[in-house]
């Protein structure tokens, strides 16, 4: 049974968009495909474990709940008129139109574009209401209500589950690309131990490879696609065989991805070539970068910083800044760039990477109590295990040296 049962969870986040797209434009109904999909994945816990999985897990469950859906359609006194419109029809294997049309349903001008994020994380990644409302920093009950809201929001107006004309694509495609790249980044992160966490970042990446091929004329969907590309290219090196973080200036860069990182880095000059820069061309720009260098040290970082600059014109976020710190500390030194990440003390006090690098920057300095301090602070703040981790071995490090 627990096996079935992370089977499933596996199927559904992998395949949570395509599923509920092939139902949702079939039956017009969002909720009800959801309904329909509830009620295949109860079976399938059921009736598994004793009759084995099929060949095509997805496909079962998409068939299943196809059936439970006109079971239902039956029943409803509404819902018997619509029956002999679609019973006839028999919904295929979920595809990409699929998928995609999930994306876009979700990603409605009528929704805020908060609400667009969280209902298209949560129907395109397959996410859980928690692991959700843990990326929003609210509490589950607030995001449950949240992701209701906005299902029958859409409900309410009919809104039909699938991929816009042309015409209608900018209208939600800086939400789309927010979610694709939380989707990455809920994968990435936290992937060191976790098939499942490994399989949504991969989930990521493609997505935004088929925006960017959905959309050739928009070069931040081919920004966002080889910002994903860079960073996948590194995975293997990102993480040790204990599954603890490594970070970037002790990778092993034999094992990075070559032929990712130049595919990406030639998808990202394309787009640049189309003269309309944005931050997802401008973050790919960082990140190829730091692919292409030979090493951590020979990185251009007098370049990196500049991109960072120009990152921070179109995206004013402390964030940036605090990352631009890190290019400082290497191309022009660890004085002014610790004055740097001290100068966002009132925006950051509360995010535990402000912390870390502080640590750093003091420990570079030779002021290893104040270090001793950051870090300890850090780790207090970080709620990723991964993260928690190393902040966790960078606190015992200082402590041996104070």
């Amino acid at each position: 049974m627990e096996d079935v049962a992370e089977l499933l969870d596996q199927v559904w986040r992998r395949d949570a968009a395509g599923m509920l797209g092939v139902l949702s434009r079939r039956l017009g109904d969002f909720d009800r495909a959801e309904e329909a999909l509830s009620d295949a994945l109860a079976e399938a816990l059921n009736r598994w474990p004793d009759e084995g999985v099929p060949d095509s897990p997805t496909g079962w469950l998409v068939t299943t709940g196809w059936r439970r859906a006109l079971d239902r359609l039956r029943r409803d006194a509404v819902g018997r008129a619509k029956v002999a419109q679609v019973a006839a029809q028999a919904p295929p294997e979920p595809g990409v139109d699929d998928r995609l049309a999930t994306i876009f349903g979700c990603c409605h001008p009528d929704l805020t574009e908060r609400d667009r994020v969280a209902l298209t994380l949560y129907a395109a990644s397959g996410l859980s209401t928690a692991e959700i409302a843990a990326a929003f920093l609210v509490s589950p009950q607030t995001m449950a209500q949240r992701l209701s809201r906005a299902k029958r929001h859409l409900r309410e107006r009919g809104v039909r589950f699938e991929v816009p004309p042309p015409d209608q694509y900018l209208d939600r495609l800086s939400a789309v690309l927010a979610v694709v790249y939380l989707v990455f980044n809920e994968g990435y992160l936290s992937s060191g131990r976790s098939a499942q966490r490994r399989e949504l970042a991969r989930e990521g990446v493609e997505l935004a490879a088929q925006l960017a091929e959905l959309l050739p004329r928009e070069p931040e969907a081919a920004g966002l696609a080889a910002l994903l590309e860079l960073h996948h290219a590194r995975a293997r090196a990102r993480f040790d065989s204990w599954g603890r973080i490594v970070l970037l200036d002790r990778q092993d860069r034999r094992l990075w991805d070559r032929a990712t990182i130049h595919r990406a880095a030639m998808r990202l000059r394309a787009a640049v070539r189309q003269g309309r820069p944005g931050p997802y061309q401008v973050r790919a720009g960082i990140a190829a970068l730091h692919a292409l260098a030979p090493s951590y040290e020979a990185t251009n970082w007098a370049e990196v910083r500049a991109l960072y600059d120009r990152l921070y014109a179109v995206d004013p976020s402390p964030v940036v800044l605090l990352n631009r710190s890190v290019a400082t500390r290497f191309a022009v030194g660890p004085v002014p760039a610790l004055a740097e990440v001290d100068a966002l003390g009132d925006r950051l006090a509360g995010y535990h990477l402000w912390h870390a690098a502080r640590a750093d920057l003091l420990a570079t300095l030779d002021r290893p109590a104040e270090a001793l301090a950051s870090a300890e602070r850090a780790l207090e703040l970080a709620t990723n295990p991964a993260e928690r981790e190393l902040m966790s071995r960078r606190v015992g490090e200082l402590r041996r040296r104070s």
